[in-house]
C-alpha cells in the first residue's frame, strides 16, 4: 500500500505554514518537496513546516527534508523551521531548527515585515520589462537604497526578456530587502533553465547572454527547480560584494536558514 503525506498550507499566518500528516517515506517525499518549494518560491521571510503529524517510516524518510535545505541553500528567500513538541530528537540529521511549536518559531524569528517583499504578475508580452523596471526603481527609493536601483534593473530586464522569448508563460517577479542588499527573483512555468558557462555564447543559447550579464552585477545567483516551472533569482548588495564571494549556485553560499533579515 502506497504512503500518503497530506499537505495543509496556511498563507494567512503570520508567515507561511504547512502542515503535513501522514507516513514520510521514499514514496512520499516527492510530494513532500514540491509543496515545501511551492512556498518557498513565493519568497517569504520565513516558512513554519508543523510536522508532529507526520510518521517516519524509515530514519531515511526524513532525508528529504535535509535534500531540500541543501537544495535552497543558495536562495535568498526564507528561513527555515519545523515545528514539532517532540524536539530536535525526532529530526536527527535534517539540519533544520525545530521549535515546539509555531508560536515559538515566531517569538525567536520576530514579526515578519511585508513592506520589504513585493510581486507583481506579468504577462509574457512586450513591455513586460519595463513594468517590472518601474516597480524595482521605485521600490529602490522607498527603501533606501537607489544604488542597487540600476544592477537590479539588469537582473529583471533579462531574466524577463527571457521569460517573454524563450518560456512564454505568465510570471511572477519577486523582490526582497535583505539588509543592504536586494534579491530579485522571477518565476516561470517552464523547466527550461538558462545556461551559463562563462565563455562564449552559442546563437541559439537559452539566456546565456543574459545571465552572463547578470553575472556580472550580481553577488550570487541561481535558479530553483519546481513542480510547475521554476524561479530564476540574483542578489545584490549595497557593497558590490564586499567580501569578494562572487558566486553562483552551486558554490556555497549563506545558509537559506540564516539569511541576514530584511
Amino acid at each position: 500500500m502506497a504512503s500518503e503525506v497530506r499537505h495543509l498550507v496556511d498563507r494567512g499566518a503570520e508567515y507561511p505554514t504547512v502542515r503535513l500528516t501522514g507516513v514520510l517515506d521514499a514514496e512520499s517525499a516527492g510530494g513532500v518537496r514540491t509543496a515545501l518549494l511551492d512556498v518557498l518560491a513565493e519568497q517569504p521571510e520565513a516558512l513554519l513546516v508543523e510536522v508532529g503529524g507526520l510518521t517516519l517510516s524509515a530514519p531515511e524518510g526524513a532525508a528529504v527534508l535535509r535534500a531540500v535545505r541543501e537544495e535552497t541553500a543558495d536562495w535568498p528567500g526564507a528561513h527555515l523551521a519545523l515545528c514539532d513538541a517532540r524536539g530536535a530528537a525526532a529530526w536527527p540529521g535534517v539540519g533544520w531548527p525545530v521549535w515546539p511549536s509555531p508560536r515559538d518559531a515566531i517569538a525567536e524569528l520576530g514579526e515578519p515585515d511585508p513592506d520589504h517583499r513585493l510581486s507583481l504578475e506579468l504577462d509574457a508580452v512586450l513591455g513586460a520589462a519595463r513594468r517590472a523596471r518601474e516597480l524595482i526603481t521605485e521600490a529602490c527609493a522607498r527603501w533606501s537604497c537607489p544604488e542597487l536601483a540600476g544592477p537590479a534593473c539588469i537582473v529583471v530586464t533579462e531574466l524577463v526578456n527571457n521569460v517573454v522569448v524563450h518560456a512564454r508563460t505568465p510570471m511572477v517577479v519577486l523582490l526582497a530587502a535583505h539588509g543592504d542588499g536586494l534579491s530579485v527573483a522571477v518565476r516561470d512555468h517552464s523547466s527550461h533553465v538558462p545556461t551559463f558557462t562563462g565563455g562564449p555564447v552559442p546563437p541559439t543559447a537559452y539566456g546565456g547572454r543574459g545571465m552572463l550579464l547578470i553575472d556580472s552585477v550580481a553577488d550570487r545567483w541561481g535558479n530553483l527547480r519546481l513542480g510547475d516551472g521554476k524561479v530564476v533569482w540574483a542578489l545584490m548588495s549595497a557593497g558590490g560584494d564586499p567580501d569578494g564571494r562572487h558566486q553562483r549556485a552551486g558554490q556555497k553560499a549563506t545558509s537559506m536558514a540564516d539569511p541576514a533579515r530584511g
